[in-house]
């Protein structure tokens, strides 16, 4: 069966960590790494996609797995016929390896050790240089030492992060992502993360119960970004998206996505202030 952007099935590939994604953002393959097979996170956000959600921190990772799986897995898409049967054309290109899966990655203790694996990996695989290593990550757990030791190791290998900020207000956050984490320690771990490794914002920008996002919420965004562009904390750029599947969590039904001008005129917005956005309806 072909692989498709609107299905992100973690269990595609029959592994226990590695399975395979069509990213829409991408434009190819991503290869992504599940280091929270039992489905729990410290966050969870409204528009979740993840089955049978629980609170939680990443089960002990079995690093013998997982470097056979990513070994056997990145041989089949270099050397095998995984993209002529299982992608569809247009899309058959390794894009990256994405540290992502169904709940927080770096709650993993072994997160460490496991960009070090991948970077042993890429390197004895002959993937590309150009294929990039990626983290998508809440944030919330960055001002651990072995969590900046990972993101160091993450920069040695064409690394970026993609820091999950939906919203710039305490309350914001609370109703978005479920989280009571403080504004000032989000900006903080921001600032350890662009200092470690080149840093994206990603946010998911969507109507809850049929009201858009306020321009109080607009406003709040805008402060946060022109304040650390002020102080001279660079940004490689806005990840700005809507919702590209269907939630899985219990407010589903009160989720949906903004019209395209909407979404382009925040973009907008955003960019005055020098910063690249890229746009996912």
């Amino acid at each position: 069966m072909k692989l498709s952007t609107t299905d992100h099935d973690r269990d595609s590939a029959n592994l226990r960590y590695v399975y395979p994604v069509v990213s829409r953002r991408a434009g190819g393959v991503s290869v992504g790494i599940n280091l929270n097979p039992d489905n729990a996170c410290n966050w969870r956000c409204l528009y979740c996609q993840v089955p049978d959600l629980t609170r939680g921190t990443a089960p002990p990772v079995d690093l013998a797995m997982l470097e056979s799986e990513l070994r056997g897995f990145l041989n089949d898409l270099l050397h095998g016929d995984f993209m002529q049967a299982r992608v569809p054309e247009g899309m058959r290109r390794i894009n990256d390896i994405a540290l992502s899966g169904n709940g927080e990655p770096t709650s993993a203790a072994e997160f460490a050790g496991v960009v070090e694996l991948i970077a042993r990996v890429r390197r004895e695989s002959g993937l590309p240089e150009d294929v990039k290593t990626v983290l998508i990550t809440n944030g919330s757990l960055l001002y651990r030492e072995d969590v900046q030791r990972g993101l160091r190791e993450l920069a040695k290998i064409n690394g970026e992060l993609w820091f999950k900020l939906d919203r710039a207000s305490e309350s914001g956050m609370q109703a978005v992502n479920d989280t009571r984490i403080a504004l000032d320690k989000v900006r903080a771990n921001l600032i350890l993360a662009i200092s470690a490794c080149p840093t994206w914002l990603q946010t998911c920008w969507f109507a809850l119960d049929g009201v858009p996002p306020t321009m109080q919420d607009e406003g709040d965004y805008l402060e946060f970004v022109a304040g650390l562009l002020r102080e001279g904390h660079k940004l490689q750029g806005v990840l700005l998206y809507g919702l590209a599947r269907p939630s899985l969590q219990p407010e589903a039904a009160r989720l949906s996505n903004l019209p395209a001008d909407e979404m382009r005129h925040f973009a907008d917005r955003i960019r005055s202030l020098g910063v690249e956005v890229r746009v996912t309806a």
